[in-house]
Formats: structure tokens, sequence, C-alpha cells
């Protein structure tokens, strides 16, 4: 499942046509994303952002059969990684940008999340909400911390796959799911903050969700690709990435 978001902002100098920066942005950066684009087009009025949001793998797998994004936002540093190995991508503009955090949600705000394991083990949880390992880095990052909680196997027949981390929040919400592991940066979004009940994951049960963004091959010879990746590197970007909770790296400015 693609999510397309398009935010549009007419071009203001006299007839020249507005710049148009195509990215493609891991789910859990949906919400995140909007603040970003309203913000990064405060100072770049002159283009147009249009962002299109999936699992990081899927959207790797677009690029290397020739989806037209410009910029490319992971959940990890692998994806990045994996595109500029094959060419689909600008090595020097390999950037740093967030280090997402794992949750697990109920939205049941009685739901006891104090101790996860025991909250796993609860025979009141019939299904149990994850995006796919394959593709999601937030997946593979609760699959880790099934794993380490020597829990993983026991709770395969109640495990529901989603295809990426914003579905997985979509299935909770909808009641498809008892559990689910969720990016925490969708529990401070509007339309999930303050509801039910959570618990963020030990970074320790899983590999850091450092995440990543590149110039894609295609966004080489576009300006307004040069000029996002600025941004992504800018106090503005970076308070926005912690109003969602996210860490951030150091401010290179």
């Amino acid at each position: 499942m693609i999510l397309r978001v398009l935010f549009f902002v007419t071009a203001v100098s006299g007839l020249n046509a507005a710049e148009t920066l195509r990215v493609a942005a891991a789910a859990n950066l949906v919400h995140a994303m909007t603040d970003l684009t309203a913000a990064f087009q405060d100072t770049h009025p002159d283009i147009k952002v249009e962002t299109s949001f999936g699992a990081s793998g899927s959207l790797v797998a677009q690029i290397k059969h020739g989806a037209p994004y410009d910029v490319f936002l992971s959940a990890d540093l692998d994806y990045p990684q994996a595109l500029i190995a094959t060419e689909h991508a600008r090595e020097d503009s390999l950037t740093i940008f967030a280090v997402g955090q794992l949750a697990l949600w109920s939205s049941h705000a009685e739901r006891d999340m104090r101790d996860l394991a025991t909250t796993l083990r609860s025979p009141s949880i019939q299904k149990i909400a994850i995006a796919n390992p394959a593709t999601a880095p937030y997946g593979r990052a609760a699959r880790q911390a099934l794993m380490q909680l020597g829990l993983w196997t026991l709770l395969q027949p109640k495990l529901v796959i989603a295809e990426n981390i914003s579905q997985t929040a979509q299935f909770v919400d909808s009641g498809n799911a008892d559990l689910g592991f969720v990016a925490l940066s969708s529990l401070k979004s509007p339309p999930l903050a303050g509801r039910g009940a959570w618990q963020i994951v030990p970074a320790s049960l899983h590999s850091p969700l450092v995440q990543g963004a590149v110039i894609t091959k295609r966004g080489a010879d576009n300006p307004a690709a040069r000029k996002f990746m600025d941004f992504l590197r800018s106090d503005v970007a970076r308070n926005v990435f912690a109003r969602y909770g996210y860490d951030v790296p150091a401010s290179r400015e």
C-alpha cells in the first residue's frame, strides 16, 4: 500500500513555473512530512513537493525500477546504502536525519503496558500487528524485539502482518489487532495522540532505527533536491522530528 500526498504551492516569480520535487518517504514519516513540507515551502514557495509513502523496501524496489523520485527518506540506513551500491543514488548526499522509536500500542487506555512480555503473553491478546519485517525496518525491529524476549515463535499464530508501519497503526486503531508495534511518531500525531495505552520498546531489544535520506540518480539534476536535503539538516527540520518523538542528530548549522 503506497500512500500518496501532494503538497502544492503556486509559483510566485512572474511567469516562471514552479520547480517540482518528488519525495519517496518511509511510512513512519507520514505525519511529520506534513509539517516538514510546510516549513520547507515557507522558505521555498516556488517548489512544489509531491510525496509518496510506503515501506522503505517497497520504495527502493520502485526506485530501482524507474519510479520518478528525486529524494528518498528511509526508516533505516540499509536501504539508502543499497541504492548507493547499485548507483541509483548519490553517495555524497547520504544524510542521517533522525532516529526512530518503536512502541507497543493498544487502543484501550485501560490496558496494562508496564511489562511488555507479560502484556504480549496475555491470553486476552488474540492479534498482534507488526509491519512486514522483509520490507519495513520497523517491522524488522519488532521481530528482533520479540526474538530477544523469547516470544517470536510462541506468538507466530497471533501475528498480523501489515504492509508498512502506517498500516500497522491502522490495524490497531480499527480493532483488527489488539496490540501493534508502531512508530512512536504515529502516537505523537494528531489522529492518535493521547489515545489508548503504549510503552516504548527498549532500544536494547532491536537494532537502532537510524533513518537516512539520499538524492536519487534522477534527482541529481534537480536543484530542488539539494535544497530539500539542506533543509533536512536545519534546526527547523530537527525541531519537527523531535516534536514527533524522534531522536535527532546534533545540529550541523
